[in-house]
């Protein structure tokens, strides 16, 4: 009998109680099996009901320090399904298993943890459950032979698009980078995570099948707008102004669980406020060292914290405010524990030739008008250009490190060089496009209609060059994609790291673009080169 169709008391055990409130995750959990599908087809997310050789959707992994972590991610289970899965990798031609752990009943997820891994060779892995659902994959080596280590770099994957990622796929396995980046809002479906990352999965699951890869959670992915997750307090607003976490803890720490347990080991493992993890950290390959962070954890709210009155907190539309007055004392952007890590980070050198900080956002005002041409705003404190203080320190961090910096977030891609004391003192930074970019298009469209100062002669963008952001920050604008082609901005970062040279590439990629042609165009202003050299 198919599954859609057995009776829920036919289903044996109990099903699983979730503690969460307000309806979180009601598809994936409790008698799940008589959740109907929604017919309208921009609220159907995914059908759960699979035949159950496919119960396992698919897998992510890194290698890090000989330590292999896997997070196996698995449809929901009936109650009388074991929720025992297996790992095995094959050796001279024969798999054999190595390791065996339990599903979690919340997020359906497990994790593999082996370590003493060989990282000098490929081994294709494999993840069984029951008798016959599995995923199959290679755990690369570590490519440290490599002149040249490329990543790969994604953001925003509206559900205003629920068709599969094909154009992604064919273009990022056609140009095989080394470890591909997810910078958050995989999921934008809020209260149903578990459906919208089972989507995510059967969207990129191709593209990370046989690659290491970085999934970090934004604000979407946990159910809120915005967030400022101010150590972990809870939020009293859904908006989440007032800082903190709106939704139930055990939803925040099954959607950071799902995404980021193949992480390496935390940094700090202390958890924050109502028991939510941490998971900032850093990976090695091939000799590039990739600090991750977590811009949103312990960064202040806006509400109340500032003198600016409005509609929000967390928008400035005066232009004649002092950025000043709302660069509070006190205000936390990345914390102290994480600064802490990221200067450590920054002096640790043994065994790296090149290294990259990613995060979720930019650490700056990079764009003017949100949504549409008719909404500009002066300042938005969702970016990390607030508090100045906060990002004037990370900034320095970074620049401390010879790093680079990618992130997501902002549905524009942007290419800027930070300025702390001078214009131009500063990392450069690029945050790579939205996936999907036909829900809430940003531009980089100066008032005046001018470029900046000292602007690039060859430049085929009008308003590059050097310029304050809405908090006053010195930014040097070097390219930006506004969602005016096609693909309405839509695409993805590519980000070569040649340790040869001490140079690194940006590349950015339309949706729309077929890198397997020969006359295939990036965003115009793309690609840069830039040196790393002292």
């Amino acid at each position: 009998m198919a599954p859609a169709l057995i009776a829920a008391d036919e289903h044996g055990e109990p099903p699983v109680k979730a503690p969460f409130q307000k309806g979180e995750d009601s598809l994936s959990i409790n008698d799940w099996w008589n959740r109907p599908v929604p017919q309208n087809p921009k609220k159907r997310i995914i059908d759960l009901k699979v035949p159950r050789d496919q119960v396992v959707a698919f897998g992510l992994y890194t290698v890090s320090k000989g330590t292999l972590k896997l997070s196996a991610q698995l449809y929901p289970l009936y109650p009388k399904e074991t929720r025992t899965v297996r790992l095995e990798v094959k050796h001279d031609g024969e798999w054999k298993e190595i390791a065996k752990e339990k599903v979690n009943d919340l997020g359906w997820s497990a994790l593999f943890r082996v370590e003493n891994w060989p990282v000098h060779k490929d081994l294709p892995y494999r993840i069984l459950h029951g008798e016959k659902a599995s995923f199959e994959g290679l755990i690369r080596k570590d490519p440290v032979d490599k002149e040249e280590i490329v990543l790969a770099a994604l953001s925003c994957n509206s559900n205003q698009d629920r068709g599969m990622r094909e154009e992604y796929v064919r273009n990022i396995n056609h140009q095989n980078p080394d470890v591909i980046f997810f910078a958050g809002d995989q999921s934008y479906d809020h209260k149903e995570h578990t459906a919208a990352w089972l989507k995510f999965g059967l969207q990129f699951r191709e593209t990370f099948r046989d690659r290491p890869c970085v999934s970090i959670p934004d604000d979407h992915d946990i159910g809120q707008g915005n967030l400022w997750g101010e150590g972990g307090k809870q939020a009293k607003l859904s908006s989440g102004a007032d800082g903190g976490y709106f939704f139930h803890p055990d939803y925040v720490k099954m959607v950071e669980r799902c995404q980021t347990a193949n992480l390496p080991d935390p940094f700090d493992p202390t958890p924050v406020e109502q028991g939510i993890g941490v998971y900032y950290t850093n990976l090695v390959i091939g000799g590039v060292d990739f600090a991750i962070l977590e811009d949103r954890k312990f960064k202040t709210g806006p509400k109340d914290r500032h003198p600016m009155k409005g509609p929000r907190p967390d928008h400035i539309r005066d232009p004649e405010y002092d950025p000043k007055v709302v660069d509070v004392p006190g205000l936390k952007l990345l914390g102290d524990r994480q600064l802490a890590f990221l200067e450590q980070w920054a002096k640790a050198n043994q065994g790296v030739e090149m290294k990259a900080v990613l995060s979720q956002t930019g650490f700056c005002g990079g764009a003017h008008l949100h949504g549409s041409v008719n909404n500009r705003l002066h300042a938005d404190m969702d970016s990390n250009g607030w508090p100045q203080t906060g990002r004037n320190r990370a900034v320095s961090l970074i620049k401390q490190a010879n790093a680079v910096h990618i992130a997501g977030d902002q549905h524009l891609a942007t290419l800027i060089q930070h300025g702390t004391e001078e214009f131009r003192d500063g990392p450069w930074a690029f945050v790579v496009p939205a996936s999907v970019n036909n829900y809430y298009g940003r531009w980089w469209w100066p008032e005046d209609e001018k470029p900046g100062g000292n602007p690039d002669a060859d430049n085929p963008l009008p308003w590059n060059g050097d310029f304050l952001d809405g908090f006053g920050n010195k930014i040097t604008m070097h390219a930006y994609a506004n969602p005016e082609s096609d693909a309405r901005g839509a695409g993805y970062g590519l980000i070569r790291f040649n340790k040869a040279k001490d140079e690194v590439t940006f590349e950015c990629w339309p949706r729309d673009a077929d890198v397997t042609r020969s006359d295939a165009q990036q965003f115009p202003g793309w690609p840069r080169t830039i040196s790393l050299k002292p």
